[in-house]
């Protein structure tokens, strides 16, 4: 069982590696699943979720000597307000596919449809604008999180719950 973000800020609250990084608290929890943690897998996009389309479609699971756990994709949508990144659909695609979460530098939006779903989600806000698909954006490169000013790569670990988000490099133990 993955430790809870306290416990792993306690027992990193003098890492100056940069090997445990904490997002700020500016993203709201929209999903059914609260507590979520895997494996980060990654997507720039700004205003076009064609690439993070194409990622909740593909198989979010990842085979660990532990059993199947969930992978989770951070999106840099370079907190942008003014188009939802995610919406039901793509969140049904997620859940499906075994993603374990979503964490989302922009808006979201259904959002009655997403709290319905067994995922994560983590986001900036609320918008009801839908994105426009123009096949632009990069998948699995590490992100600086424009906004957040914090450093995520694909590979990394995510682990979110009630008190917060926190990245580390390896799983926790």
């Amino acid at each position: 069982m993955t430790p809870n973000t306290c416990d792993l800020c306690d027992a990193h609250k003098s890492d100056t590696s940069g090997d445990f990084r904490v997002l700020p608290p500016v993203f709201q929890p929209y999903g059914k699943r609260i507590r979520f943690a895997g494996p980060v897998s990654t997507v720039k996009c700004f205003e076009d979720n064609s690439l993070l389309k194409a990622a909740v479609e593909a198989d979010g699971t990842v085979d660990t000597s532990s059993g199947c756990i969930g992978r989770v994709l951070v999106v840099d949508g370079g907190g942008s307000l003014r188009r939802a990144l995610v919406g039901g659909n793509l969140a049904a695609a997620a859940a499906r596919n075994g993603w374990a979460g979503l964490v989302i530098d922009g808006c979201v939006r259904d959002v009655a449809e997403l709290a319905q779903y067994d995922l994560g989600i983590r986001a900036l806000a609320l918008m009801p604008l839908p994105t426009e698909r123009r096949g632009e954006g990069l998948r699995d490169v590490p992100l600086q999180l424009q906004l957040q000013g914090v450093r995520v790569q694909p590979g990394d670990w995510l682990v979110a719950d009630e008190d917060g988000i926190v990245v580390l490099t390896r799983r926790p133990a």
